[in-house]
């Protein structure tokens, strides 16, 4: 099958190859009629515009994937990155890793350079954590049909998502918890606008709706972030000054990194884990079990999720027609270590046998 053009797509549209590349390069003076069409005609023929690079001959040169993470030291992102990579390796690709590091604003540049330097197509786990946050070069890439996968669902944005299924998981901590015997429970809320925040706090209200306990979010929700050192923070603001008889008897925490800041706070604070508080952490990274104290946590599958992600971008890069995007959640499991408590109905540890 011969490859498409841009003349193809110019022919299509009814337009000069010159018009076809202004749309292309986003460059002022093209119509707002015109443009759809030849957004249109690109859709149709599959065509993917190629950088700076179109021009020379690609024989012999490896197919790229690029990689925009949040965080490059969230250990998180390094199990997902080594899924891609085993994939991608498998299909002869080779993989470029960068980090908006949580500013939707770098996130626009890395991808806007990622794109012009004949990168094949695009993974993003995209930056929402800005009230200000606008996602034009994730609509841009959507209507040239360049190829890209996120690993978090965008409100507008019709693309292929792959995630973890972050209401059950979080249900399931809380619903341990309570079936253990505890009746206060906190919930350290991760960055605000995120879809992962809002369905972690969801899972927290399904737990409780599904219980005898009334979800109050003035008593139940902190925000505190994803970063070890905003748990860390969070916890020491919280607990500074908190009489002891008024705290909480477990807290659900956003991930890992938010857990093991809290722990480290409570333990200067002299607040035992678990013996005053339980804690849970999400994400199963390296430290959370050979932490001082091993953490429950939920095991979240990083490398395959990875996996997924890098095999249906490689798919649309590889297909001769446009594909509809794709969601996948995949599941996770609660694993039980020694960071949580079960209690007796008057709030008491159970003792062992």
């Amino acid at each position: 099958m011969a490859k498409t053009t841009i003349s193809d797509v110019a022919n299509l549209a009814g337009v000069s190859t010159a018009t076809v590349s202004n749309v292309i390069n986003n460059k002022p003076g093209v119509t707002q009629k015109t443009r759809e069409l030849v957004i249109d005609a690109i859709n149709e023929l599959n065509y993917r515009p190629r950088g700076t690079a179109r021009n020379l001959k690609r024989e012999g040169t490896a197919a790229c994937l690029g990689v925009v993470v949040k965080e490059l030291d969230n250990p998180y992102y390094t199990d997902v990155v080594t899924g891609i990579r085993e994939y991608a390796k498998t299909k002869g690709y080779t993989v470029f890793v960068t980090s908006s590091e949580g500013s939707f604003r770098q996130e626009k540049i890395i991808i806007e350079q990622l794109t012009n330097k004949d990168i094949d197509g695009v993974i993003i786990a995209p930056s929402l954590s800005d009230p200000d946050a606008e996602f034009s070069h994730l609509f841009r890439l959507q209507s040239l049909n360049y190829p890209f996968v996120l690993l978090e669902k965008v409100q507008g944005i019709h693309a292929s998502v792959v995630d973890i299924d972050h209401v059950a998981a979080t249900k399931s901590a809380v619903k341990y918890l309570i079936d253990s015997g505890h009746s206060k429970i906190l919930h350290f809320s991760g960055p605000e606008y995120t879809s992962h925040t809002m369905d972690r706090i969801r899972g927290v209200r399904e737990a409780y709706s599904e219980s005898s306990l009334v979800f109050r979010a003035d008593e139940v929700l902190v925000s505190a972030g994803s970063r070890l050192e905003q748990g860390y923070d969070t916890a020491i603001d919280y607990f500074k000054d908190l009489p002891r008889n008024e705290y909480p008897t477990a807290i659900v925490c956003y991930n890992d990194l938010i857990a093991l800041g809290t722990i480290a706070a409570l333990t200067e604070l002299d607040i035992r884990i678990p013996g005053d508080i339980s804690v849970v952490g999400d994400d199963d990274i390296e430290f959370a079990r050979r932490s001082p104290i091993p953490l429950t946590t939920i095991h979240t599958p990083k490398v395959e999720l990875g996996e997924k992600a890098a095999e249906l971008l490689i798919q649309s890069i590889e297909a001769p027609k446009q594909l509809a995007p794709q969601k996948f959640l995949l599941k996770s499991e609660l694993v039980l270590r020694n960071s949580t408590r079960v209690l007796n109905q008057d709030g008491s540890p159970v003792k062992p046998n």
